[in-house]
């Protein structure tokens, strides 16, 4: 393991012990805030945004994916195809998913894939430059580089205030945050 990515692994395991020590009621009252966000994002018309399906502690999307689409936003969630390739699939909230790896959920093959103009992105940790760690796998990190290479992407990390930390070792390959949405709200990143 080379030294950026052990200190990558240190700070992963830090934030997520601190949002392991969120508690369900504050959970809860966060993704409802999130939807008080919606404005801020300040999105296109018809833009379409892909979010994510919480898994393992993560900050629930679901209020701002679904008050996104009673504006109008096509949507999209990840699906991980073959050993390292995340593509995004068509979804309307209410419609079935199916189970996959990693204790995930994504909409079925038939649902029709689609390159998303927003991606709300899970994370481990951020810091206010606005690179992520994720969960060490790189899927968003390749995803991004395939959408940004046909046109730039909004990548928007959404996660809790105390995923933050004070710098997160960044390499060439690592794709910068546009933006960070939290409990503490929606902030450009610099």
């Amino acid at each position: 393991m080379t030294d950026v990515a052990a200190r990558k692994a240190a700070l992963r395991t830090e934030a997520l012990a601190r949002r392991a020590t969120l508690d369900e009621p504050a959970r809860k009252q966060v993704a409802d805030q999130l939807v008080a966000t919606i404005d801020a994002l300040a999105l296109a018309p018809g833009a379409v945004v892909s979010g994510f399906v919480p898994v393992r502690g993560e900050i629930d999307p679901m209020p701002l994916l679904e008050a996104l689409s009673a504006r109008g936003h096509p949507l999209a969630l990840p699906a991980v195809v073959g050993p390292t390739e995340l593509v995004f699939r068509r979804w309307r909230p209410g419609e079935a998913l199916e189970a996959a790896g990693f204790g995930l959920r994504h909409p079925p093959p038939e649902a029709g894939l689609v390159d998303p103009d927003v991606l709300l992105v899970p994370l481990a940790a951020f810091d206010r430059r606005g690179h992520r760690i994720g969960y060490g796998r790189g899927y968003y990190d390749r995803a991004l580089a395939r959408l940004d290479a046909i046109g730039r992407r909004r990548a928007i990390g959404v996660a809790f205030a105390v995923q933050e930390v004070p710098a997160v070792p960044d390499e060439p390959h690592d794709r910068r945050l546009d933006a960070v949405l939290t409990d503490e709200g929606f902030r450009p990143t610099a």
